[in-house]
């Protein structure tokens, strides 16, 4: 057993404590190292950006759609007419409005949030925190990160030949921005939007842990990073039975009554595997939400984020679009090869162009085993994802974005700006056990310096000068930000607690080793 902070005879600053027993532990935690991915950058983990073409699926999983909808033909197609209809009219409402869908709060203003901002929350899935950090620290966490890149020119990148996105994780200024006070209490404000209809449910949304990404810094002109509509989380495993089916996340889906899925459901998601097949890059822990701090002043069309405001709709559109062929328009069954102008135009799109096929095809449009899931306006017609995207608003540095966890999403094809357009990608993640399994095998990469579990291998930071180390980490940061990175233990004797909170404490805890 061992233990890197105690919370029980924790000061203020635990930098002192570690200090004392950090040799033991520090050797403790490097023999708990982990097998890490094979090594690979961020185009590894989507099919558009490695080159990969979208091919029919092995016949398993013709078996596996053909079991999903088997005995509810019917209803299936009926919901699919209903939300087709839903899809016409919100659309053009998302169009006219632009970037004004897109919710936003100061962030001093997230203890009494108004029901206005909740309510377009809970809809759109997304949302914007104004100052969660200041402009100047933001920027000094810029300049050191410059700093670090500068100093270890053998950082891995995408693409190789002008950088834009960077492999590094345990720079300084992305440990102090995740562990930084306003960061967690913005990630626990954006969590309490979901909820568990187990309230025995061991999950806390109020103690986030650190999942450790990477970070963007995207240069005027760039074109090469231009990563279309996408969902993270899986792709295939949004289908499978042993990936979201574990929790029967869409199961209202799969019955046709779509409008009774609940994105912000919980505890179905607990089961989920959503990596089924060792992607690099596939994300293996529960996040909420998807993030990033903003480094920079960056507005649309300058390197930034798209996302499309549809959330639940949008995520039962791509369920069971692969369910469906049009009578009319195309080639074959399973593919879509339409022109654009077939595709655009109103019969196409009609209801009573597109039958639930009678057999269903191997074809999961935009699935890849291994890969994110991807989304076209070829592959997705109804979504018109041409004008649904919505551009992030204009950001300054210290804003936070964050989007739910199913919302379809993608950056600037072309970074038309004229400054960088860089950011911390910094999700937002409860505290599970499977999540503090996460973090166990991610403090053990930290040690090391190797490249955090979700993200491809290979020796990463382990020889960068200026690397933060475990020692230091906890005399930087406060005691919450350390046991947001598995560095101190959780207080489950903390007031105020529900019992599924103080077990998952409990739980997290001794997965930690902080007792047995």
């Amino acid at each position: 057993m061992f233990g890197l902070l105690r919370h029980r005879c924790l000061p203020k600053s635990a930098g002192g404590l570690f200090a004392s027993r950090a040799p033991l532990q520090y050797r403790a935690l490097q023999a708990q190292a982990q097998v890490s991915k094979r090594e690979g950058d961020i185009s590894d983990a989507f099919a558009s950006l490695s080159g990969q073409e979208f091919t029919p699926l092995t016949p398993e999983y013709a078996e596996l759609k053909t079991r999903l909808i088997q005995g509810r033909e019917d209803l299936i197609r009926q919901s699919w007419e209903r939300l087709l209809k839903d899809l016409r009219e919100e659309i053009p409402l998302i169009v006219e409005q632009g970037s004004k869908i897109i919710p936003q709060i100061d962030f001093k203003d997230v203890d009494d949030a108004p029901e206005a901002f909740s309510q377009e929350l809970r809809k759109r899935g997304v949302a914007v925190i104004r100052g969660v950090v200041s402009q100047q620290e933001a920027l000094g966490w810029k300049e050191d990160l410059r700093q670090y890149i500068r100093q270890n020119p053998q950082t891995k990148a995408f693409p190789p030949e002008n950088p834009q996105v960077f492999e590094l994780y345990w720079s300084r200024a992305q440990l102090l921005a995740r562990a930084h006070p306003n960061m967690l209490k913005a990630q626990r404000f954006l969590m309490s939007y979901w909820h568990s209809s187990n309230p025995e449910t061991p999950i806390s949304t109020r103690h986030p842990i650190s999942y450790c990404d990477r970070l963007r810094m995207r240069l005027p002109g760039d074109a090469r990073f231009a990563l279309g509509p996408h969902v993270d989380g899986g792709s295939v495993e949004r289908w499978d039975e042993r990936g979201y089916g574990l929790g029967k996340v869409y199961d209202n889906v799969w019955k046709g009554e779509w409008e009774q899925f609940d994105p912000w459901e919980a505890s179905c998601r607990l089961p989920v595997e959503s990596d089924l097949h060792q992607g690099v890059g596939a994300c293996t822990a529960f996040r909420m939400f998807q993030g990033w701090l903003s480094l920079s002043q960056t507005g649309p069309f300058e390197g930034t984020l798209l996302v499309n405001p549809l959330l639940a709709k949008a995520t039962a559109y791509y369920l069971l679009r692969p369910f469906f062929s049009p009578k009319r328009g195309i080639d074959s069954p399973g593919a879509q090869t339409a022109s654009e102008a077939i595709t655009e135009s109103a019969s196409f799109l009609d209801a009573d162009n597109w039958e639930l096929d009678a057999r269903q095809s191997s074809w999961i449009q935009g699935a890849t085993p291994g890969r994110g899931q991807e989304l076209s306006h070829l592959l997705h017609p109804h979504l018109h994802l041409a004008k649904s995207m919505i551009h992030m608003p204009t950001v300054q540095p210290g804003d936070y974005v964050a989007w739910h966890c199913d919302t379809i999403h993608a950056v600037d094809r072309i970074h038309k700006g004229a400054a960088d357009s860089s950011v911390l990608y910094i999700p937002a993640c409860p505290l599970t056990e499977d999540n503090a399994k996460y973090l166990a095998t991610q403090r053990s990469m930290f040690v090391q310096g190797t490249p955090s579990p979700d993200f491809g291998g290979g020796v990463g930071e382990s020889a960068h000068v200026g690397r933060v180390g475990a020692r230091e980490m906890v005399e930087l940061v406060q005691v919450e930000g350390a046991r947001a990175m598995g560095l101190a233990e959780w207080d489950s004797a903390e007031e105020g607690l529900s019992g599924a909170e103080r077990e998952v404490l409990d739980r997290a805890n001794k997965v930690l080793r902080f007792y047995d």
